[in-house]
């Protein structure tokens, strides 16, 4: 079976659309007035430096989210939303590429950018423990927070990617796909191990990357419970967050995830469901773009400044 081919071409498709339509939406809605603040912001002397990695490298506790109760959806839904960026390939562009498949590339120099305009712009990466304990108690975050996430355990967000980030001490979650584990391209049992060893948090994507809303029968057992205990023996660590493949969901997945251990879920552009918001964690797949484009839809497409 090949891997890194699950998604069809009409979902990437869809998923390309909206996610131009969320990008265009954040551009014109930005006036003067938040144009001379973005400027402002970017220019601040208090803006870090690539070399003060002060704000970043401070350890944070991370809260015990076994003892934390689930706030009603009202409340979750009332607290601003973090910035959550969603990341495939780190790698140059070939000519073999597609336009399609270019919106999934990010060259290493863009990424090196975006990594920096980050850092210099005061931002603080969580991880989904932290989101978890704010989202229902309310549980401060460091300032300016963003959560860096990596989809399909390409071997280049460890060769690559990591490197980058480790000079800003930013820490990442990478969804895995367990049917790539070990192939060429892909991330290792090791480098998974790695990965949380140093503070990451590795959590699923299914086995294959099928769209969850297909799901039937054992599909449960194989998508998400296997994957599961796999991932947990490769790390020694509970496994308890998931993105949907194409960040396409049901209501009908929820109750199944939940009953297999899971305690949020990632999407990508849909509104979050009124019943249950931890289940449909709003993210936006990052393209190619500038540093300053970026910055933009951040502040534009979330509500926490």
């Amino acid at each position: 079976m090949k891997t890194h081919t699950f998604r069809s071409k009409p979902e990437l498709i869809a998923i390309l659309v909206i996610a131009f339509f969320c990008f265009m939406a954040a551009n014109c809605r930005m006036d003067a007035s938040a144009k001379a603040a973005e400027v402002k912001s970017n220019t601040s002397s208090d803006d870090k430096t690539e070399g003060d990695k002060s704000a970043t490298s401070a350890p944070v506790k991370m809260p015990d989210v076994d003892g934390i109760k689930v706030a009603d959806p009202k409340t979750i839904l009332g607290r601003p939303e973090v910035p959550i960026l969603c990341y495939h390939q780190i790698r140059d562009w070939k000519p073999t590429d597609s336009k399609t498949a270019q919106a999934y590339i990010v060259p290493p120099a863009s990424f090196a950018e975006q990594m920096k305009m980050l850092a210099d712009s005061g931002y603080h990466t969580i991880l989904p423990d932290q989101l978890y304990a704010y989202l229902n108690e309310g549980t401060p975050l460091p300032s300016k927070p963003v959560m860096l996430t990596f989809d399909d355990t390409d071997l280049d967000q460890y060769t690559v990617a990591k490197p980058i980030m480790d000079k800003y001490d930013f820490k990442g979650v990478f969804f895995v796909m367990t049917v790539s584990i070990g192939r060429p391209r892909y991330m290792t049992k090791e480098q998974i191990k790695d990965l949380s060893d140093k503070g990451h948090t590795i959590a699923s994507h299914t086995w294959d990357h099928h769209n969850v809303k297909k799901y039937q029968g054992n599909d449960w057992a194989t998508q998400i419970e296997k994957p599961t205990k796999q991932l947990e023996a490769i790390t020694g660590k509970p496994v308890k967050y998931f993105a949907y493949p194409f960040g396409l969901w049901n209501p009908q997945a929820i109750p199944e995830l939940k009953k297999r251990g899971m305690i949020a879920a990632f999407q990508l552009y849909a509104p979050r469901d009124e019943k249950d918001p931890l289940f449909t964690i709003r993210r936006i797949i990052v393209p190619a773009m500038k540093p300053a484009a970026l910055y933009k839809s951040m502040r534009q497409g979330f509500g926490y400044y």
